[in-house]
């Protein structure tokens, strides 16, 4: 364990030695912060025209987490898409580029120790960004009046999701010494993960079952509506493992090459 630690610790002063991870941050949160005001003014704007209207059966159809919290985790999780990739893609390319990728394989380090180092030194910048992003929530608990089960099922259903993206990330960057083609192989598999719901939609029967199923969308949106379901949470862990278990793999063909 120590050594997972050790490895982390390097990964996380190495993004914040470097403009990487304040970059990374900085856009997130502005992006985020934009979504936040745009959806939120949209909010108020809707509920002051229906109360002018005098319609209270309308009026009660308003809510918090469905008009602004849930759009807003979609659109945080499409951001994630973008900036997960940017945070995994030095994992293994910098180490192969600088030369210590191989000095660490051949240290006496565990394979999954070195994978798992790396995973969890991203994982602390995931997780920082979707901490600070429950500062909108927090925002609706103070001045509105949001469903708070809800609202913890979906940012619990957001960190899953960063994880999985990190750890597909992970797995990526494994494969190669160049960051360009390890953000780039990330980013299409993330969006093809996240899109292939759409084709689900359009197969019958089993067909149709297992593409929805693979997809990541249909269990994000199912946390997003306070539904934790065995089904979703088993999905996520099912994803974090194969990733990392691949990545593993990976490493060690290149240690025994």
């Amino acid at each position: 364990m120590r050594n997972v630690l050790t490895i982390a610790g390097k990964e996380i002063r190495s993004y914040f030695s470097s403009p990487v991870a304040y970059v990374l941050l900085a856009t997130y949160l502005a992006l985020a912060g934009y979504f936040f005001y745009a959806l939120l003014t949209a909010f108020n704007q809707t509920l002051r025209i229906y109360s002018m209207m005098r319609n209270p059966e309308m009026l009660t159809r308003f809510n918090l987490n469905q008009m602004v919290l849930v759009p807003l985790l979609h659109n945080l999780s499409v951001l994630l898409i973008f900036i997960v990739p940017a945070i995994t893609m030095r994992m293994f390319p910098e180490e192969k580029r600088s030369g210590t990728y191989e000095l660490l394989l051949t240290s006496p380090v565990g394979v999954m120790e070195i994978v798992l180092g790396k995973f969890l030194g991203g994982f602390v910048l995931v997780l920082l960004m979707v901490a600070l992003s429950g500062a909108f929530g927090g925002l609706l608990l103070a001045y509105g009046n949001p469903e708070v089960p809800m609202m913890a099922a979906g940012y619990l259903g957001l960190l899953f999701m960063a994880m999985s993206f990190l750890a597909i990330g992970t797995l990526v960057a494994s494969f190669t010494d160049n960051v360009v083609i390890a953000y780039v192989g990330t980013l299409f598999t993330l969006l093809l993960l996240y899109t292939i719901g759409w084709l689900g939609e359009t197969l019958q029967g089993v067909a149709g079952s297992v593409v929805k199923y693979a997809s990541i969308t249909e269990h994000f949106q199912e946390l997003t509506k306070g539904i934790v379901d065995t089904k979703d949470l088993v999905y996520f862990v099912t994803l974090l493992v194969v990733a990392i278990f691949l990545t593993q793999r990976s490493v060690e063909s290149v240690r025994w090459r």
